[in-house]
């Protein structure tokens, strides 16, 4: 009889043994939701306008409706509101999924929507923030601009670290701010990471191969976040991202975004503008788009927006 009574023991144990694992996994989840929930509302910020205009409907994320996305990273000075000096509109088709970068030169001459001027694209910010910003992309692309991101270019680093650091494959060796980036895949911390994504004097494709290497470390830090490991520096994500980054993203928009369009964010296709030209005007040198190079990436911005 002692053994049946022993072996009845060790089941009984199993049950409490499980279930405290799974309350100690459900309290982690819960305190990752809860930081998570608790940062999306520091860094979500309303903008003050329903949908785009170039929109017969607000899109739905719920449907996997493609949509747009405005990447703007920001160098704030003293006293000044900065410029944006990185200018990226992403296009999401989570039915194709794949995702189009397109990078746009800070010096592009354009109208500047709301100011009555036409200037380079990266005094929009300065001028009338994000919302003027918005408009003004999608006046040059003649594309809806459904959401925008702003990032904080000095606090950029912080993300990067916040990941454990991103792997960037260098097509170029050159030296930025004092550290040296050899040719080759190469581990990048943030401040690292930052010299890496502003050096274009060096580069003999200028901005083009600065736009790049945004593009590298967009991809790096997006591959690093969604990794097992990153579960365990959450805290330390998402305190980095509710100090950096500002979006007019809800909270449930993010959901939607990792439930459904998660794959095709995985597939980043890079845009170019390289076809047009230099040109000073009244002594201020600007970039002037080719109206056919223009015209082909808006099509095709379109196209994988599904309008028609």
């Amino acid at each position: 009889m002692d053994i049946p009574i022993e072996k009845k023991k060790k089941k009984r144990k199993w049950p409490w043994i499980i279930g405290l694992i799974i309350l100690g996994i459900g309290m982690y989840v819960w305190n990752v939701y809860a930081n998570l929930s608790s940062n999306i509302k520091s860094v979500h910020v309303e903008i003050n306008r329903d949908k785009s205009e170039l929109r017969v409907e607000k899109v739905n994320l719920e449907k996997k409706e493609p949509f747009s996305i405005l990447l703007l990273g920001v160098d704030q000075r003293e006293n000044d509101k900065g410029r944006s000096d990185t200018i990226i509109v992403l296009t999401i088709n989570a039915n194709e999924r794949s995702t189009k970068m397109l990078s746009i030169p800070r010096d592009t001459y354009t109208k500047i929507v709301g100011y009555g001027t036409s200037d380079k694209l990266n005094h929009a910010y300065a001028f009338g923030g994000t919302k003027m910003a918005m408009a003004s992309v999608e006046n040059l692309l003649d594309i809806p601009i459904d959401y925008v991101t702003e990032v904080n270019m000095e606090g950029f680093k912080d993300i990067v670290d916040a990941v454990g650091g991103i792997t960037v494959t260098n097509m170029l060796a050159f030296k930025e701010d004092g550290y040296s980036f050899p040719k080759g895949k190469i581990k990048l911390d943030g401040e690292h990471a930052l010299a890496f994504v502003r050096m274009r004097k060096e580069d003999p494709n200028g901005d083009f191969g600065r736009q790049e290497r945004q593009k590298q470390l967009i991809q790096g830090i997006l591959k690093e976040g969604a990794s097992v490991s990153s579960l365990w520096k959450y805290k330390d994500i998402f305190n980095a991202l509710g100090d950096n980054i500002s979006t007019n993203l809800t909270f449930g928009q993010m959901m939607e975004l990792q439930k459904k369009h998660k794959e095709a964010l995985n597939s980043i296709e890079q845009l170019y503008f390289n076809k047009g030209q230099g040109q000073m005007k009244n002594g201020i040198w600007y970039y002037m788009m080719n109206k056919k190079e223009l015209k082909d990436v808006s099509t095709e911005l379109k196209d994988h927006l599904g309008l028609k």
